[in-house]
């Protein structure tokens, strides 16, 4: 049986529970901030797939967002503490590497459920899942670009594997947002469900995968992440530029974009 209860209080700022056996299902949960990911929440999920990985009782994960939405990305706090503090941007740059790498690595398969929005650190592990379902209401967008920073966390790694490099491109120069529907055209995602239709369709691929041959399915999990593996310069190289924007002035011009609701008047030197 899953000890929901060590989860909790390891990861304070997740919600845990055992739709079924063998099946863990992780919510992001931030009421009145679409489940932004601030300080902890960032950490938390950087780490919870590794004791995921190592947690016997557990075949198979579901990430979710609680309340109609799955994640408004980075709390922009964190973003002006990383923006003004080096330690901190340190730190926090390191969480994001430990999260693409350690859902790359889960040896378990990860099912993501998106609805509402679907951005930054949250979107990580959402297009990152093996399998990764959306509702039509998704509206998934990278968003880096339009807060001043290169666009960094997964998407450099993910993206044009999913999509091609033209629609990659295209969607993280301009922030761009794809629907559910235009997500899974354009193969971003492995399938749209109506919103009433996703956590059950969820929990259909998640059972199915946990009681199949887990040596099977985890090999062929990690066989076909080699791809991702192969890409890790080019992430390791996305990461180090977005945050290098964290210190600039462009980053600081985003934020008050986004806190007055207006179009962004990006000033700042370029190479």
């Amino acid at each position: 049986m899953i000890d929901l209860k060590s989860y909790a209080t390891n990861f304070p700022s997740l919600l845990f529970d055992s739709p079924k056996e063998h099946i863990l299902r992780v919510v992001m949960n931030t009421p009145g901030k679409l489940n932004a990911a601030g300080h902890d929440m960032h950490r938390d999920l950087s780490r919870v797939w590794t004791e995921i990985d190592q947690d016997d009782d557990v075949r198979v994960a579901i990430i979710q967002g609680a309340g109609g939405a799955f994640s408004a990305g980075g709390d922009l706090g964190m973003v002006l503490d990383m923006a003004s503090d080096f330690a901190t941007r340190i730190r926090i740059l390191a969480e994001a590497r430990d999260l693409v790498y350690s859902v790359i690595n889960c040896s378990k398969p990860i099912v993501s459920a998106m609805q509402g929005p679907a951005v930054g650190a949250g979107l990580v592990v959402g297009l990152l899942a093996d399998v990764s379902i959306a509702a039509k209401s998704a509206r998934i967008i990278d968003g880096h670009t339009n807060l001043g920073v290169a666009a960094g966390d997964h998407s450099a790694i993910i993206w044009p594997l999913l999509c091609g490099m033209a629609k990659a491109k295209y969607h993280l120069l301009t922030c761009e947002p794809l629907s559910g529907e235009e997500a899974e055209r354009c193969g971003l995602v492995s399938m749209v469900v109506d919103d009433a239709d996703l956590e059950e369709r969820a929990l259909q691929v998640a059972h199915r995968l946990s009681v199949g041959s887990q040596s099977a399915i985890r090999w062929t999990k990690y066989a076909l992440n080699n791809w991702l593996r192969l890409a890790g310069p080019t992430f390791d190289t996305s990461l180090g530029l977005e945050f290098i924007g964290f210190s600039g002035p462009d980053l600081q011009e985003g934020v008050a974009a986004i806190k007055e609701k207006r179009a962004p008047r990006f000033q700042g030197p370029a190479f």
